[in-house]
């Protein structure tokens, strides 16, 4: 019998589909693979031939449970097509597309996603999606009567499931040994895992009954009296890590601009995830890290509520993708990808525009100045397009990586453009330093920065970040925090220095010291707090 492309049967379409997915859409799952058998000390090729034959026999039978009259060419096609995107990321930038993966897609705005735009990306979209979606289109499949349906599907689950299980006879042990070894590994196969995520994602997110909402720190109130209102500045960065910072060691000059502001460094800081949807709600909420719960975290106050119980004036002004649902109860504004024409070109703006509406906020409440909180929430560093996160003058490190698909840029080209978002970074920091010294008659100041997590820069293949916490690279996990303070601020809140320097050289602080350590840092005092979360409290004399 002449094969054609061109399948006629319901059970060769399924297979060919199947194969298709194994030889392409897993590539990433076999170099996972390859890197897992590298570190074992014996191989057993067999088990290792297996490998791909057990992935086609279990996707032929899951693909043939869906190849049904009027569901099978819709259903692929939307299936194939996501399946290349997923490819893409996988292959590409190591992403791995777990429940919290899709968070962060989910809540990802269009102008954001847009960077993700490049030839790359569009060929490998054409590629692996639409054609092979207008294959699954054109397929002059031929559905027989029903009962004879049902005998070959039958006949065809048969077939696989008993290679499956003779698979599984001789090799069950070595599956075991390299799975428990290699426990990630089952996270990279195409359709599977990213379709199990999704399906987590919407149960948790649109499917599951909305707990009722709970109020925190209703009794919440200053215990101090200041001499003049005190005004703090939390900037929140964006996609920062530590060990590119000059403060921790780097050996390139990436903190120039704030060296002069005597900045108090903490080391060993962690962050609550590996993406902004993930750890912007998670530290600003009263749970740990360990212990957070999104569903849970969304249905209570955060931190910006019990200061908002407080009576302290509060503002949040947002240079990202938005506050995530922490700052819905406060004031709050979303700065237009428009808004200056000299530092926005309609996709994203450069952090500039944040200490212009810095000013512009503190103008306004100049006339009654009470104690305030202000949130920056910067774009910093976030990728892939870093070359437009900062201005010329301010590429101190070149040649830089002036592209989206930046897997295709040397590592140099590549570390030298995120560096140049940190010198930025470190910039911005100290233009708002400034502006807090020029507000000193007015109030007592002071500054804290952190950043929401990390980033990786093609280390083990990795890029971008949004990898599983219990598998994400200190790149991701380690983040920076700096603040400054007035001294005016340290001897109104009778905090030693001295003290606040060596608790921060000694380090070991996370996400999870941020809510009590503002409470304490504005002299809030609430059931809720927890003095021993709060970094600075036992410098308090």
């Amino acid at each position: 019998m002449r094969f054609s492309i061109w399948p006629t049967s319901i059970n060769r379409f399924t297979f060919l589909l199947a194969l298709f997915y194994v030889c392409i859409f897993n590539i990433p799952f076999f170099s996972v693979v390859e890197r897992g058998l590298a570190a074992q000390s014996a191989v057993n090729w067999w088990f290792v031939g297996s490998i791909p034959l057990f992935l086609l026999c279990a996707l032929s039978i899951l693909f043939s449970l869906f190849s049904v009259r009027y569901l099978v060419k819709p259903f692929f096609i939307l299936l194939t097509l996501v399946s290349s995107l997923v490819f893409f990321g996988q292959w590409q930038y190591g992403i791995i597309f777990d429940a919290g993966m899709m968070q962060n897609i989910f809540q990802t705005n269009p102008a954001e996603a847009q960077t993700y735009l490049n030839m790359s990306s569009v060929l490998s979209f054409l590629l692996t999606g639409v054609l092979p979606s207008i294959w699954i289109y054109k397929a002059p499949l031929q559905y027989p009567k029903a009962s004879t349906m049902l005998k070959q599907k039958g006949l065809f689950i048969l077939f696989n499931a008993v290679i499956i299980g003779l698979i599984a006879a001789l090799f069950l042990q070595n599956y075991v040994t390299f799975g428990r070894n290699n426990d990630n590994f089952k996270r990279s196969i195409v359709p599977t895992y990213f379709v199990g995520s999704l399906v987590k994602y919407v149960n948790i997110t649109y499917l599951q009954k909305p707990l009722p909402y709970h109020e925190l720190g209703l009794d919440a109130h200053e215990t101090v009296k200041h001499h003049k209102p005190k005004l703090l500045v939390l900037v929140v960065g964006e996609t920062a890590r530590a060990k590119n910072f000059q403060n921790y060691g780097y050996d390139r000059p990436t903190n120039q601009y704030t060296a002069k502001d005597n900045m108090l460094v903490f080391n060993d800081v962690s962050s609550c995830g590996t993406a902004t949807a993930v750890s912007l709600p998670c530290m600003f909420s009263r749970m740990n890290r360990k212990e957070y719960d999104a569903r849970h975290a969304h249905a209570e106050d955060t931190l910006m509520d019990v200061l908002h119980h407080a009576d302290i004036k509060l503002s949040w002004i947002d240079n990202d993708s938005g506050c995530k649902g922490v700052c819905d109860r406060i004031p709050h504004e979303l700065i237009a990808l428009d808004a200056d024409p000299e530092f926005c070109n309609g996709e994203s703006c450069q952090d500039q525009v944040l200490v212009d509406r810095l000013k512009t906020t503190l103008a306004k409440m100049n006339a009654h100045p009470e104690d305030t909180l202000i949130v920056l929430h910067m774009m910093g560093s976030h990728g892939p397009t870093y070359y437009q996160r900062y201005p010329k003058d301010k590429a101190l490190f070149m040649p830089d990586c002036k592209r989206s698909d930046i897997q295709n840029c040397s590592h140099q080209e590549l570390v030298n453009s995120y560096d140049n978002t940190l010198v930025y970074t470190d910039y911005i920091l100290s233009e708002v330093i400034g502006v807090l010294k020029q507000e000193s008659n007015q109030y007592e100041t002071g500054m804290l920065y952190l950043s929401d997590h990390g980033e990786s820069l093609g280390e083990d293949g990795m890029y971008l970040h949004g990898a599983p916490y219990a598998i994400a690279p200190d790149e991701q996990t380690h983040i920076p925090m700096f603040a400054w303070f007035s001294n005016s601020f340290l001897n109104d809140s009778k905090l030693s220095r001295s003290c606040i320097v060596a608790k921060a050289k000694a380090g070991g602080f996370s996400h999870d010291n941020l809510f009590d350590t503002v409470l304490g840092l504005m002299d809030v005092d609430t059931q809720i707090y927890r003095e021993n979360q709060d970094i600075m409290a036992s410098c308090k004399e």
